[in-house]
């Protein structure tokens, strides 16, 4: 049965949505729709005023949520909060813990753009120790190409570029973002089955 399973399938999910979450018709929430059970989205109280150390609380609870260790998928804020979690939390021993990361569409802490409300956020600052892959639009407009492929290079993160996407969320018109789904079954296809 497992064989007829989508790579990214094999292991469970933990969803980490941006500022504000993601809306019912963001390709997130579409996927976790389509996992049901096999996926859990991060629940912090500060949604709208994003407080480091609550998000960080929230994807422990969500990993410890999981009956195996998860890939982590994460968007805009999200991919900050993952970053810092991993390097925090994911050391030695670490597909113990979370097997992967798929990061879409990092912001800039230090762009004019980023949000006055997410002030405590950081820019990926070291390596770290489970495989991910960062998926980078290139007219994203919360993050120019190159401050996402040197965050890219910080973590260790295989970069995948696709093209003119904005910010890869509603707005940018990608829907359910079927492409997006390819990449990150192919992500899966790397990491160790459970």
């Amino acid at each position: 049965m497992e064989e007829q399973l989508r790579p990214a399938d094999r292991h469970p999910w933990v969803v980490v949505p941006g500022i504000w979450g993601s809306d019912p018709e963001h390709w997130q929430s579409r996927w976790q729709d389509e996992r049901a059970d096999g996926a859990v989205r991060i629940a912090p109280r500060s949604w709208s005023d994003p407080e480091p150390g609550d998000w960080s609380r929230a994807i422990t609870e969500a990993v410890d949520a999981c009956s195996r260790p998860p890939v982590l998928v994460a968007h805009s804020l999200g991919v900050l909060a993952v970053a810092d979690w991993l390097a925090e939390h994911v050391v030695d021993g670490a597909h113990e813990r979370v097997v992967g990361a798929f990061l879409v569409a990092p912001p800039d802490p230090g762009a004019p753009v980023f949000p006055a409300e997410a002030a405590g956020f950081r820019a990926p600052r070291r390596p770290v120790a489970v495989p991910t892959v960062l998926v980078v639009s290139d007219d994203d407009p919360y993050c120019s190409v190159d401050r996402a492929v040197a965050f890219a290079g910080t973590l260790g993160s295989r970069v995948v570029r696709v093209g003119d996407r904005q910010h890869v969320n509603v707005a940018s018109g990608v829907g359910a973002w079927d492409e997006g789904r390819r990449l990150l079954d192919d992500f899966a296809e790397s990491l160790p089955r459970p």
